[in-house]
């Protein structure tokens, strides 16, 4: 069977003043999944790799986020099947 590749594009944001040092804590925390290939730009961070790590990664990284800072808002963009070039 074939590796179905997934993309997500995930924006935070926190409902916290200190709002910045969050979004950078989330970031490092999903460099830290070294099998996945993350890109940060200026309003979101795109994770791309093995659909089901992709998915096991967003769970973990939300629950991580909450347990750790709190509520925040978060806003993704599913793409299954897609890996840009």
């Amino acid at each position: 069977m074939a590796e179905i590749v997934a993309t997500v594009e995930i924006s935070m944001y926190p409902l916290h003043e200190n709002y910045l040092n969050l979004i950078q804590s989330f970031i490092d925390k999903l460099q830290d999944y070294t099998d996945l290939r993350t890109t940060t730009g200026p309003t979101s961070t795109v994770i791309i790799g093995e659909y089901e790590r992709v998915m096991a990664c967003v769970t973990q990284i939300l629950r991580w986020s909450y347990e750790e800072h709190g509520p925040s808002v978060f806003v993704a963009k599913f793409l299954p099947g897609y890996e840009p070039e």
